[in-house]
C-alpha cells in the first residue's frame, strides 16, 4: 500500500469531474455552493492509496465523485475488517467535524478514481460562520452509522457470499461502471474472511452467471439476481442514504 500523505494527484481542466457528483455537496443550497466551491481542489486518488491511518490528525475532508474508499479496522497483528464504504455518497475525514480531530481507522482508496478535498481549517470557517454544510454533514454521518452498524450484523450473521454480494452492490451504487478492479485478497481483508471463502463464493456467483471474474476484474452480468442473493442490510443502507438526501 502507498504511505497516507494526504495529496493525491493533481487534476487537469480537461478531466470531466464535477462537486454535484458528491451527495453532500450537491445537496448545500446556492449561496453555500457558490461559495465553497472555489475552495475545493480536485485530485485523482490511485488504487491502494492510503489517505489516512487510524491515530492521524487529517488535514483535508474529502468528497469522493467516483471513486471509492474503504474505512478498516486493523488489528495489532495486522489482520482487518472492513466497516464502511464511502462513495459519493459521503465524506472522509468525519472526526473533523464529530469533534474527535484523530481518526480511529484505516482510509484505504478500494476502487480509483477523483475527489475533491477542502483543507480542515476552511472546513473549520465555514463551520463557524455558516451551519448549512455542518448540518449536511451530520445527516451523513447518521447514514455512516447505519452503514457501520449493518455491517457488523452482516459480518456476525449472514454467509460470506451474502456479504460479497452486499459488498458488490454498495461498491457498484458508487461508481458508473459495472466492473470492478479489485484481488481476492482484498476482498478478504476489506470482509475480514479468509481468501479461501471470497474464492468459493466468487466461484459460485460466476458459476451462476452472475459475474465474471478474471485476474482481479469483477464484472456484474446480473444486477437483480446478485440483489436477491445478498441479504437485507444492503437495502437498509441504501434506503437510510436514500431517504437523509432526499433521493427517494
Amino acid at each position: 500500500m502507498t504511505q497516507a500523505t494526504g495529496k493525491g494527484l493533481p487534476v487537469t481542466a480537461q478531466e470531466n469531474i464535477d462537486p454535484g457528483q458528491n451527495y453532500v455537496l450537491s445537496a448545500l443550497p446556492p449561496p453555500e455552493r457558490e461559495r465553497l466551491f472555489p475552495a475545493l481542489e480536485p485530485i485523482y486518488l490511485s488504487l491502494g492509496s492510503v489517505l489516512y491511518e487510524a491515530g492521524d490528525r487529517p488535514p483535508y475532508i474529502y468528497f469522493p465523485t467516483d471513486c471509492i474508499v474503504t474505512l478498516l479496522n486493523v488489528l495489532k497483528d495486522g489482520s482487518s475488517t472492513g466497516i464502511a464504504a464511502v462513495g459519493n455518497e459521503g465524506v472522509i475525514g468525519v472526526a473533523l467535524f464529530t469533534g474527535g480531530e484523530t481518526m480511529t481507522n484505516r482510509a484505504v482508496v478500494q476502487s480509483a478514481g477523483y475527489a475533491y478535498r477542502l483543507s480542515s481549517e476552511r472546513l473549520k470557517q465555514e463551520f463557524a460562520r455558516h451551519d448549512a454544510l455542518f448540518h449536511i454533514l451530520l445527516r451523513y454521518a447518521q447514514a455512516l452509522i447505519t452503514q457501520m452498524a449493518q455491517t457488523a450484523v452482516c459480518n456476525r450473521h449472514h454467509s460470506v457470499v451474502q456479504q460479497l454480494c452486499r459488498w458488490l452492490l454498495m461498491s457498484l451504487d458508487r461508481q458508473s461502471s459495472n466492473e470492478l478492479t479489485m484481488t481476492q485478497g482484498l476482498i478478504a481483508n476489506i470482509l475480514g474472511v479468509r481468501r479461501e471463502g471470497v474464492t468459493e463464493a466468487a466461484h459460485g456467483l460466476q458459476n451462476q452467471q452472475v459475474i465474471r471474474y478474471s485476474r482481479g476484474r469483477i464484472a456484474v452480468l446480473d444486477r437483480q439476481r446478485l440483489e436477491q442473493l445478498s441479504c437485507e442490510c444492503y437495502s437498509v443502507v441504501k434506503k437510510e442514504t436514500d431517504r437523509l438526501f432526499g433521493r427517494i
